[in-house]
């Protein structure tokens, strides 16, 4: 089968990131000597700066690794909670919302990237803090090549930096702004990343006290200092058409860390896959396997209209749970293991018939009546689309032109690995922190204004996250790290990766060549909390046979670009020592290295 590029083989060390630069980082560590965490935080950091519109040091990070040394697979939850002051009372009342804005202040929650990376610095990495992140600290001071997407990013949201984020404009749109191949540096970014390392440094030579002394500095000192300042004075328009302050207060970084815990796992064909918990959207993906398990995916051609329709189908129904029963579960009870239970699934997959489903349909597990309000998400869905297609200027006014992720899979020669998500802090999402050279996340949009739905607004509540990093297990050793950006496709791309690779025999880089497919029938994780009835996008190299008979079934189906599905990466380990990688070539940024 042909491939865009060879899958990289090797027994030194993989490295597979969405952009080329990030994947030489990690390479580069790993080459002195680093493993495969030190390699991840340095890569993850320098995603930072060459992806400044899919990620940024005020985002989310959860990650999922398997220590070599412990013999343990475990995840970080690099996912901040909602400030103490946010409030459905506040929102709703004070502030007259029915859904929490998508971009501006209000919705940004206790930035998680970077206690994330520490931790899993501290407790399983090698390097110093200051070798680390001598990556994004040279690219952020020297300029870093700019692919075309941050520069038409940026010229997206020009009109919005123009007239109401002056702070954005200033570090954005200087000298003319990114321009497409060009160097273009944050200074101010460097300078809090050599501050930051420099306060570490006071604290000794010891490698753990300094990541410490970090940690400290990021959330309890000038970094928490200038982001609550920021909030306390700024009004910034967001998409509610209205000038917000954020909440964020010192007491809310104070008081948070990143926190570690055991992963989701589901048995599929011989395989343990490994997700973050309920907090994230990553079980949605172990439901579709569940779901999938008692159906012969072997016996379909893997680029074939029936494959489609049993996976999207499956997929509708994982996500009508993922609305109906995700959470923190600090805060609520998720019936996680029924929703994964066989006689759950047996019965759930009774519902998947030879046609579309155009309905929303939740299940009820341990006899519980879900609660959704899928015919509202349809009508803002459509509001939108109608002022768009009028000419309002929504998109440019108000910056509702979302943002992206990264992804970073390592495998190091011990055997150590990472699968990590990156994303939010994007430079559109919110305005640039004059001081600090970075903007907040908007995760909070994820949230509903019903502080008694599962995934409702509470104060030091989680949002659930649609980012969501995956580690597959074979004959319980790990094999497999993968992820991708995407959203709502994350947990539709990636199993239709480990789907083709376990049932059909192909390789990484085979799996993520093939061409992919997207729904949008559920209701969206991101503001304005639409949905569209059995809308479903196949890349433009499926044969036109195909459509037709997706759409002959009832499917909403249409044809997207030809080379417009997935942002995969991948990297697995084999019996014989051998490490292989792949990346998605889709955008020309993603790139797999290793020997």
């Amino acid at each position: 089968m042909f491939t865009t590029r060879p899958e990289i083989a090797g027994t030194f060390g993989v490295v597979a990131t969405t952009h080329w630069i990030a994947s030489q980082v990690g390479m580069a560590v790993l080459e002195r000597g680093g493993n495969a965490f030190d390699a991840a935080s340095a890569a993850g950091f320098t995603l930072q700066i060459v992806e400044p519109h899919l990620n940024g040091p005020g985002g989310d990070c959860p990650i999922i690794l398997h220590s070599a040394k412990r013999g343990e697979q475990l995840v970080i939850c690099g996912q901040g909670p909602a400030p103490r002051a946010m409030t459905v009372a506040k929102l709703k009342g004070e502030f007259g919302l029915e859904i929490v804005p998508g971009t501006g202040l209000l919705p940004a929650p206790v930035p998680g990237a970077f206690d994330a990376w520490m931790l899993m610095l501290r407790d399983h990495g090698s390097w110093r803090l200051r070798d680390i992140l001598e990556f994004a600290i040279l690219y952020a001071r020297r300029g870093a090549h700019m692919v075309p997407r941050v520069a038409a990013q940026v010229e997206a949201v020009r009109p919005l930096f123009e007239s109401e984020w002056p702070s954005s404009a200033a570090l954005w749109l200087r000298d003319g702004g990114p321009r497409p191949g060009a160097l273009y540096s944050n200074p101010v970014l460097a300078d809090t990343y050599e501050r930051v390392v420099r306060e570490a440094e006071a604290a000794g030579g010891d490698r753990e006290a300094q990541i410490e002394a970090a940690r400290r500095t990021w959330y309890r000192g000038f970094v928490a200092e200038a982001i609550a300042r920021f909030c306390r004075e700024t009004e910034a328009m967001d998409t509610s058409g209205r000038r917000h302050r954020g909440l964020l207060s010192e007491d809310d970084l104070a008081s948070w860390s990143a926190t570690v815990e055991p992963p989701l796992a589901y048995e599929y064909r011989g395989h343990t896959v490994l997700k973050c918990g309920p907090w994230s959207q990553g079980p949605a993906m172990l439901q579709t396997l569940a779901l999938l398990d008692g159906i012969d995916i072997a016996a379909m051609d893997p680029v074939g209209e029936e494959f489609i329709h049993a996976v999207v189908e499956a997929q509708k129904l994982a996500f009508a749970d993922r609305e109906a029963w995700y959470g923190d579960p600090a805060f609520v009870e998720v019936p996680i293991a029924t929703l994964l239970s066989p006689a759950y699934n047996d019965e759930r997959r009774r519902l998947i018939g030879d046609r579309a489903s155009l309905e929303f349909r939740p299940g009820s597990p341990d006899g519980r009546t879900p609660r959704t309000d899928y015919a509202a998400a349809v009508a803002r869905a459509e509001r939108v689309a109608a002022a768009l297609g009028s000419g309002e200027p929504t998109v440019s006014r108000l910056g509702a032109s979302g943002g992206d992720t990264c992804h970073v899979d390592i495998i190091d020669r011990w055997g150590n690995m990472v699968s990590a998500t990156p994303s939010a802090g994007w430079l559109q999402s919110s305005p640039a922190i004059p001081e600090l050279g970075f903007c907040l996340g908007t995760r909070c949009q994820m949230f509903w204004l019903d502080a008694s739905l599962p995934n409702g607004l509470q104060p030091g509540k989680r949002p659930r996250t649609t980012l969501s990093p995956a580690m597959v297990l074979r004959e319980d050793e790990p094999w497999m790290a993968f992820g991708t950006p995407g959203g709502e496709q994350q947990d539709q791309w990636q199993p239709i990766m480990l789907l083709r690779m376990l049932n059909h025999g192909l390789g990484i880089q085979q799996a993520i060549d093939l061409p992919a497919f997207h729904s949008e029938h559920w209701i969206s994780s991101f503001w304005p909390r639409g949905a569209k009835p059995g809308k479903l996008v196949i890349e433009g190299r499926y044969a036109p046979e195909v459509l037709a008979a997706l759409q002959a079934r009832g499917h909403m189906a249409e044809m997207g670009g030809e080379w417009s599905e997935g942002r995969l990466t991948g990297a697995r380990r084999e019996k014989d020592g051998q490490l292989f990688a792949g990346a998605n070539p889709r955008g020309m940024q993603g790139y797999a290295v290793g020997r």
